[in-house]
């Protein structure tokens, strides 16, 4: 980021230039994202990315809706977790929009914090895994209507699907040749849209985080509990089967997404248990039977899903997904099946996991 940029960004966040140190943070897919570090505050500034997410202030303010509802129920002692809220501009609005220089927006940041990407342990599992549920749990009693889709239909298979057969078809930049294989795979899998259309209509619609990966649960890195959940970018009205389906694609693996040892990357049954057990304990009986047979579908759509997404922005010249390495999507996409594959030869053990 130029030095231009810096100086038109962090007045509107009461630091100047040259008394803030700024450092990139984390490593999303998506957005920008920076520490800044000042005299009188710590905080995190990001820039959107607003061909992902087209209406930033929708997004900002379904932030700033469900921070405020956690918030309230964290000083009456229903929330356990820290809550990241939003940090305000020096106008009191939730972000700047500087046009070509983007949209940024700041959050709180928490000190103490760490987060990790892989998962070492069943415990590690289950703390996460109970964060998101309580997280889930304490937004039961806020109207999922009153929070915008900033990306209508994020978690629609059926959709997903049939954008990866266009870009196949297209195949705009000769990429289909060295994929085909996986591409014939992916869209051998339309067998799970029945039981969609069996279970979706049963399901109640929940505040969902939709991309509840490891790394968006910080644990305190004084005593590894967990402290927070993070990125509220995603939160929309869904379905909980996609929630936990996302921790099963990002938790049960021994290799991080982009890992090309295909052989390594299973689902460990003991760190799906864990989840299993932290989530369905967390929600208790907010969770309704159909929910909980919905939880093994959710698994298995999740890391077919973002499959298909990867190789889909491989196909289309990678303008959805923050790459770092030639052919980096089509990598992803491959472990995402793999895992997938792990999950359907394992289902006899996974699935009585789950109650």
């Amino acid at each position: 980021m130029n030095e231009l940029v810096w100086q038109q960004v962090l007045p509107h966040f009461g630091v100047s230039r040259g008394n803030a140190k700024v450092m990139p943070l984390g490593n999303g897919h998506i957005n920008d994202t920076f520490l800044v570090r000042s005299e009188t505050c710590d905080f995190v500034l990001q820039r959107l990315n607003t061909l992902v997410f087209p209406t930033p202030w929708e997004l900002v303010g379904n932030a700033e809706r469900i921070s405020r509802h956690l918030g309230a129920k964290r000083i009456s002692g229903e929330y356990l977790l820290q809550v990241v809220s939003p940090h305000a501009c020096c106008n009191e609005s939730l972000g700047v929009d500087l046009g070509e220089d983007g949209f940024w927006r700041a959050i709180g940041y928490l000190a103490h914090s760490t987060s990790i990407e892989v998962v070492e342990s069943p415990l590690q599992a289950q703390l996460a895994a109970h964060a998101f549920g309580h997280f889930a749990r304490s937004l039961s009693d806020l109207d999922a209507n009153l929070i915008h889709d900033v990306i209508p239909k994020f978690h629609f298979l059926p959709g997903r699907i049939e954008t990866l057969r266009q870009a196949a078809s297209q195949d705009s930049l000769g990429r289909l040749a060295q994929c085909s294989e996986w591409v014939d795979f992916a869209l051998g899998q339309t067998g799970l849209f029945d039981e969609l259309r069996e279970l979706e209509p049963k399901l109640p619609l929940r505040i969902c985080h939709n991309d509840t990966k490891i790394n968006n649960m910080l644990f305190d890195k004084r005593d590894m509990s967990a402290m927070a959940i993070i990125d509220l970018d995603t939160c929309m009205k869904g379905h909980l089967m996609y929630d936990f389906g996302d921790m099963v694609r990002t938790f049960c693996s021994p290799e991080a997404e982009d890992s090309i040892a295909l052989d390594k990357v299973v689902a460990r049954p003991e760190i799906f248990g864990a989840l299993a057990t932290g989530y369905t304990q967390a929600m208790g009986e907010v969770l309704t039977d159909a929910e909980r047979q919905s939880l093994w579908l959710g698994a298995r759509i999740m890391p077919l899903m973002i499959g298909v997404r990867f190789l889909t922005d491989h196909l289309q010249g990678d303008t959805y997904f923050h790459i770092h390495r030639e052919n980096h999507n089509l990598e992803r996409a491959a472990n995402q099946f793999t895992l997938y594959q792990s999950l359907l030869d394992q289902q006899a053990t996974l699935k009585p996991m789950l109650g």
